[in-house]
């Protein structure tokens, strides 16, 4: 590697834009500069090292022998230059780890209020980007690294990915305060029977869904009719304004107004499972950490 001694970095980049365009006023207009300035900073380096590198006539510009092996040496420097400003970039920015998790909106209220705030004492510099995403598309972007962790309601997991339950989300009948039943401090199954029932669809859950409909096929409750919505804000919105009941996860409380109610029922509700999944071959530090978190917290178990 050659030895920069006064010289600096870009009298190399000079030296070689001169010797690849073997013109000092190409060279100059390529650089942004003077010619004369150019000329007397190439004069410079040829002090400098004590070696004429260009052989300079009014026709042309022509490298000695010595300029040949020097300007080699000089493209390797600066390409060795280059790489170690890229790495020591590179390290940098590795320090600032971002870590990207994927959830179900439950995970907001149950998890991340208990995990987060410990987490950015511990590793302030930590980035954390949260996405609230379908379980499918979270799914999808955790195969293909785009996520670190997800939370969803099924246990996905295989020979790459490992799965954890972290918590049991109960179930509840929401109805609005002007339903029928809703003076009533317990709800039999059999009351179901023709009323109007409003769900989530299954392709924004599909658990929650299979297990809605498991419990309905289970106590043959007859429903009137079952609307499918769209979204939470949809299906408490219908709640509201109709005069129909859901099954909801518990958390879905704490979205509605005061005009939601919450009844038990005479056989109670399943609960519906938050799942951790994780890249169990490869995963980052910060992933490490947050995992450890969550485990600490939730005096969960570090089996895999």
């Amino acid at each position: 590697m050659l030895w920069v001694h006064r010289m600096e970095l870009r009298h190399l980049r000079y030296f070689i834009t001169v010797a690849e365009e073997l013109s000092f006023s190409k060279a100059a207009l390529k650089l942004h500069t003077a010619q004369p300035s150019l000329s007397q900073q190439i004069k410079d380096l040829e002090d400098e090292i004590g070696v004429q590198l260009l052989h300079r006539t009014k026709r042309k510009v022509e490298l000695t022998e010595e300029g040949q092996v020097f300007l080699e040496q000089s493209r390797l420097t600066l390409r060795q230059a280059d790489q170690a400003i890229t790495m020591t970039r590179q390290l940098a920015a590795a320090k600032v780890q971002c870590l990207k998790i994927g959830f179900v909106p439950s995970v907001e209220i149950r998890i991340f209020p208990y995990i987060l705030p410990r987490l950015r004492v511990k590793t302030p510099k930590l980035q954390i980007r949260l996405l609230n995403l379908k379980e499918s598309d979270q799914i999808t972007q955790l195969k293909k690294g785009e996520l670190d962790i997800i939370f969803i309601n099924q246990n996905f997991q295989n020979e790459t990915f490992h799965s954890q339950l972290i918590l049991k989300e109960p179930l509840v009948l929401m109805l609005s305060r002007q339903h029928p039943l809703a003076k009533e401090t317990e709800i039999s199954v059999e009351q179901l029977n023709g009323l109007v029932f409003t769900m989530l669809s299954h392709k924004l859950s599909q658990p929650l869904s299979q297990i809605i409909l498991h419990y309905i096929d289970q106590h043959q409750i007859q429903f009137q009719t079952i609307h499918e919505t769209k979204s939470i804000a949809d299906t408490i919105q219908a709640l509201e304004l109709n005069q129909s009941c859901a099954i909801l996860p518990a958390y879905m409380q704490a979205l509605a107004t005061d005009q939601i109610v919450v009844r038990p029922l005479n056989h109670p509700l399943p609960e519906m499972g938050v799942f951790m999944s994780y890249n169990k071959i490869e995963p980052s530090s910060a992933a490490q950490q947050f995992i450890e978190e969550i485990r600490q917290v939730f005096e969960l178990n570090a089996s895999r």
